[in-house]
């Protein structure tokens, strides 16, 4: 049975180098990005206009190339989730998880029993139609490649980081600095850069205490170094978007002098 090989790379320690796809729903994108060297693609849901439709093409796509995608859903719960696993999406990157009740409704969701809750879809993409081994053994399978990563994006998130970063299913933790600028207000403040790296290492000493991943966002090769030599093994840098518009920008600033 295929793996999970964003997660088999972590296991092993390696430092994990991704971005995100905001804009781009060709799923020709993920040959691009891995024959550039990225590691692995996260396909953002939450404030774009990809639909169910073109995650699934990505996801076939994905597993056809043996090349991670995570996904970030518009909400964390159990219909996003389910859908997304059914599709044959391995990664979940869940926004706003305020509490671990909503942590744990999201382990619920993502893995079968005995360790969740989740719902039972018969053959599908998820298990790319493959019918080897039993039933228990394909879902055995299934709940040990999944990997859940949850974002912090309040103040009231942190007051029961503890619990979710302890909380079995959960496997890595992250934070959204722009959500959770705007939450503390120093969105835009001279301090906001401050203020997120505090509240990172809060994350980062989390995961450490309790055996699990950390995760960064990181607009500049400066922010990657920093991020992987602190203990983060998976690190986004950067967007299609970004990337498109600071090459084009400078493409023109140069043609037009």
């Amino acid at each position: 049975m295929q793996v999970n090989r964003m997660r088999a790379g972590i296991e092993r320690g390696e430092v994990q180098i991704g971005t995100w796809v905001t804009m781009v729903q060709n799923p020709a994108i993920l040959m691009l990005l891995k024959a550039a060297g990225v590691d692995f693609a996260r396909i953002d849901m939450e404030h774009t206009a990809t639909t169910m439709d073109t995650i699934g093409d990505m996801a076939t796509m994905a597993r056809a190339m043996d090349y991670p995608i995570a996904v970030r859903p518009p909400k964390a719960n159990r219909e996003w989730i389910t859908r997304l696993l059914d599709v044959g999406v391995w990664n979940i990157h869940c926004p706003q998880v305020e509490s671990a009740e909503h942590a744990a409704e999201i382990v619920a969701a993502s893995r079968y029993a005995p360790r969740g809750l989740r719902g039972n879809g018969g053959l599908s993409a998820a298990t790319n139609f493959d019918t080897s081994g039993t039933v228990a053994e394909r879902r055995a399978h299934a709940n040990c490649q999944v990997f859940v990563t949850v974002m912090i994006e309040t103040a009231d998130a942190f007051k029961d980081l503890d619990k979710i970063a302890a909380m079995d299913g959960i496997d890595a933790l992250t934070l959204g600095p722009a959500d959770l600028a705007q939450d503390l207000g120093v969105f835009g403040a001279p301090d906001q850069a401050k203020v997120m790296d505090e509240k990172r290492n809060l994350i980062l000493d989390a995961a450490r205490r309790h055996g699990k991943t950390c995760a960064m966002l990181c607009f500049s090769p400066e922010q990657v170094k920093q991020w992987k030599d602190a203990g983060a093994l998976l690190l986004a840098y950067s967007s299609d978007v970004d990337m498109l518009h600071d090459g084009f920008t400078k493409a023109m600033k140069h043609l037009k002098a």
